[in-house]
């Protein structure tokens, strides 16, 4: 297939037309959960060094869904906008840090 053809199959989709998941063997989200609890990377150097890197989570730190995340584009909006939810909540729930769902 030529580049021009996998552009075109593709369209305004994130992903190219050589990647095909509708076979049995793709599984969309399979290492989902796996991911958001650390993972490791190995980096092959050309010299023959394995470069090994950890990567998880910061304490306190949340990951957000992909269509969360294209209203919340970074921290400041996250925070603005929990601060006006936190100012819905009754009183007695905002100290106690309980929450109802409604």
């Amino acid at each position: 297939m030529k580049n021009k053809d996998k552009k075109m199959i593709s369209g305004n989709n994130e992903m190219l037309g050589e990647y095909d998941f509708t076979g049995e063997k793709g599984v969309r989200g399979k290492y989902y959960q796996a991911y958001r609890q650390g993972h490791t990377v190995k980096i092959y150097e050309q010299d023959g060094t394995v470069n090994v890197q950890y990567f998880a989570l910061e304490e306190g730190s949340i990951m957000l869904d992909p269509d969360i995340r294209k209203y919340f584009p970074n921290s400041d909006v996250v925070n603005s906008t929990l601060r006006s939810l936190i100012s819905l909540l009754p009183k007695n729930q905002e100290k106690s840090g309980q929450v109802i769902n409604r």
